[in-house]
């Protein structure tokens, strides 16, 4: 039931709303900039650095933290009077992404680099598949990337067929949908560092950066609320019979938002990484709406529609898989008019979870 962002150009495509994910690696660069140049430092020499960003999507974020590393390596060159490295690049997701807007791109990115008088070259390679199982030769991996993507899961948790009436873990859900949850990221991020750990070199670094919780609570609204909306707006459509009750009660999302402790828990037990730092920042849900206002947003709609197709462009393909196309469109309108209200009233933001971590 793993969820692929929409492809296209249409205009609830990934492509067009996803300056939310763009917001986070604009906010991580830092971050990325002092782990690439930590990793180099202490790995020097090495003539063809290989990275791999793992959920990578389409449109204008795809290249965007490839950019990055690549001028942080020109510049950590210069400054150590070394000969500038090949780079080849590694773009991961479900075989389902839009790869064939990615690759549109690569002309655009190469003519990029040809401006610059360096004369380093970069690889560029599409890597099809789930970033819970293999996906490159062992001891072959410099750094590791991804953003917003591993609070996916590999599949909605088994034993939560009781969770009658929600989509994700509520205040009325029984005890054993929290605790179901739980252990399927558990599983699945201890399976994540597995693998990494069997691909990368001894040294490598790996920035990830998921949406998490503030707190232990599994139920807090600052997880649960973004679902517990959608879930409203479900209800909804069953009232005016577009849909049935049924369909609601058989639907969970493969979605889990951890908290600090658990991750640092599961990096800890799984053994193969030294956890180097770990930030917690949090961002508006509505990527339009101005950061210093601390209570409300001014624009309830314009925040609501902003919200909803965000939501829409990376979970669409598995909604209507489940509940059929013809009622997306209604859906997501009443879904947007409650985000909007939602916020109006009370600001909430995301959490954000920011790891960098060091190869064993």
């Amino acid at each position: 039931m793993a969820s692929c962002a929409n492809g296209g150009d249409k205009e609830v495509s990934y492509a067009d709303n996803s300056s939310l994910q763009k917001n986070i690696l604009l906010k991580t660069s830092s971050v990325l900039e002092d782990s690439i140049r930590d990793m180099l430092i202490k790995i020097h020499p090495v003539t063809c650095v290989k990275v791999a960003d793992l959920g990578c999507a389409s449109g204008p974020n795809a290249f965007l933290p490839t950019c990055k590393v690549m001028d942080t390596i020109t510049r950590i060159f210069r400054q150590q009077h070394w000969e500038s490295p090949e780079l080849q690049v590694f773009l991961n997701d479900l075989p389902h992404n839009d790869f064939n807007a990615v690759f549109r791109s690569v002309p655009a990115f190469n003519a990029r680099l040809d401006e610059n008088p360096t004369g380093r070259r970069c690889f560029i390679a599409g890597v099809a598949g789930s970033f819970y199982e293999r996906l490159f030769p062992s001891k072959s991996i410099h750094f590791v990337h991804s953003s917003y993507c591993l609070h996916w899961l590999s599949k909605v948790p088994e034993g939560v067929e009781n969770n009658k009436g929600n989509v994700y873990i509520a205040k009325s859900s029984p005890p054993n949908v929290s605790k179901a949850y739980s252990e399927q990221f558990r599983n699945d991020f201890s399976n994540f560092l597995r693998f990494r750990s069997e691909e990368m070199i001894g040294g490598g670094r790996m920035l990830l950066t998921l949406i998490g919780r503030s707190i232990t609570d599994p139920t807090s609204k600052d997880c649960c609320c973004i679902w517990d909306l959608f879930t409203k707006s479900l209800h909804d459509l069953v009232a005016e019979g577009l849909m049935h009750e049924s369909d609601v009660d058989s639907f969970n999302v493969p979605y889990y938002f951890p908290c600090e402790e658990e991750v640092m828990e599961i990096i800890e037990n799984e053994g193969s990484f030294v956890l180097d730092k770990i930030e917690i920042f949090e961002v508006n849900w509505d990527f339009e709406d101005n950061e210093y206002n601390e209570n409300f947003v001014f624009e309830k709609s314009r925040s609501g529609y902003n919200v909803a197709n965000c939501l829409r462009a990376i979970t669409e393909s598995m909604i209507a898989d489940h509940f059929g196309k013809t009622i997306i469109d209604n859906l997501f309108a009443k879904y947007a008019y409650y985000v909007g209200e939602h916020l109006s009233s009370e600001k909430t933001k995301y959490v954000s979870i920011v790891l960098v971590m060091t190869m064993k």
